[in-house]
């Protein structure tokens, strides 16, 4: 049975215990808890919309940032990227709910990359009904450079590649959502 073995899957590590270590910082939400359950409105079926962040904390000498939520527990060898907004100037300090779902919304040159879902924007919590918790795994990362100059084609993947280099610190929050079986 095919649904057995996606179920009975290992757990993913954590992606980021396998990077460079850094410096970290804190990272906060209006609408999420470090460990805790995602809420409905930040998941595909229950509204798409992003939640607030927060972060303080980070290095003096941080030139830019980026954002993230990574699901490395969705059922594929590479995780699924449910988000990323890059170039954001080291004087924004937080992303207001809702802003995932357009450019216009964010501070300075700051845009979002294609996600997994095929959009230049947020996708909430969409784990296959009835599998285990999935870990949306939301992250800052404060880079010593002001961009990249990567366009808005470049993978999410390959944006993280690059970024490692002059990623100086790190903050995450990990929320969980599961789809029940109807």
């Amino acid at each position: 049975n095919t649904a057995m073995h996606l179920f009975d899957r290992p757990i993913a590590p954590n992606p980021y215990e396998a990077l460079p270590p850094t410096q970290t910082f804190t990272l906060k939400s209006n609408d999420l808890i470090d460990g805790q359950s995602l809420p409905l409105l930040h998941s595909a079926q229950g509204g798409n919309v992003s939640p607030h962040l927060q972060w303080s904390g980070f290095p003096q000498e941080t030139e830019s940032f980026f954002v993230s939520c990574f699901d490395p527990d969705a059922p594929t060898p590479s995780g699924f990227w449910h988000w990323m907004i890059i170039d954001l100037p080291s004087s924004c300090t937080s992303l207001a709910q809702g802003v995932g779902h357009s450019d216009l919304e964010l501070d300075g040159s700051a845009f979002h990359l294609r996600g997994d879902h095929g959009d230049h924007s947020y996708f909430g919590a969409a784990p296959p009904a009835g599998d285990r918790a999935h870990r949306y795994i939301f992250s800052v990362h404060a880079l010593n450079v002001p961009t990249l100059q990567c366009d808005d084609e470049v993978s999410l993947a390959m944006y993280s590649f690059l970024a490692i280099e002059h990623s100086i610190a790190r903050a995450t929050l990990t929320a969980t959502f599961s789809t029940p079986l109807n």
